[in-house]
């Protein structure tokens, strides 16, 4: 037993359920085979469980260096890093939401990591700050609405039916009380998909680049 296996088996627990409130040290202590008391000996509480989840998740972010990149090429690849990280684990959105990470390893991988590879690329760091926050909160909020619209998330033949049978809902509602949901149903089925979220992404690295320059400009 370790302090690792129980945040990993606690990832699983609340990934697979899609919330939280299914994490508690009785489900995790049957999940791993053991009793609650041996779980006390590593966390005192499910707050310090969930606390570790987050700093767990987020020391994991994935972000491959690359040479010579540019401002653009930075903000695309930590929006897309963001957004990955959240939906492979549903819950990490609702972590993220109701706590703080404070972990000297997910804050340099994170944070600090992140904040660097902006300024390399010539931001300026207090808009560097600015990026970071916007990106980390559209992402947060995309993987949140994302998260309950499994239609969004789902791939293959079982994304095209749930995509199916939304759209079929919305088109069927009364068309004089809803007239645009009933006329653009193909569309809003789409909004909780990574199609959405890059429109998104593109729209946001385009309005940030032109701040950029306009700041460079100035200086």
């Amino acid at each position: 037993m370790s302090r690792e296996a129980i945040v990993a088996a606690a990832l699983e627990v609340s990934d697979s359920s899609a919330g939280l409130d299914a994490v508690t040290v009785r489900s995790l202590a049957t999940k791993l085979g053991t009793g609650t008391m041996t779980l006390y000996g590593y966390f005192r509480s499910k707050d310090e469980i969930l606390d570790a989840m987050a700093d767990h998740v987020m020391s994991g972010i994935e972000l491959p260096p690359v040479e010579d990149e540019t401002p653009e090429q930075a903000l695309r690849a930590v929006a897309q890093a963001f957004v990955k990280l959240m939906t492979e684990h549903p819950s990490v959105s609702w972590l993220l939401s109701s706590r703080v990470t404070r972990s000297h390893a997910s804050l340099k991988a994170a944070m600090e990591d992140i904040l660097q590879r902006f300024v390399n690329t010539g931001i300026p760091p207090e808009t560097a700050v600015r990026c970071y926050g916007l990106l980390i909160q559209f992402a947060l909020g995309f993987a949140a609405y994302q998260a309950p619209r499994q239609w969004g998330a789902a791939s293959g033949e079982d994304g095209a039916e749930l995509r199916r049978q939304q759209q079929h809902y919305w088109a069927g509602l009364p068309a004089t009380e809803f007239p645009l949901v009933v006329a653009l149903a193909p569309q809003l089925v789409m909004l909780p998909t990574e199609d959405q979220f890059d429109w998104g992404v593109d729209l946001l690295v385009e309005v940030l680049t032109r701040a950029l320059e306009r700041e460079t400009q100035r200086s």
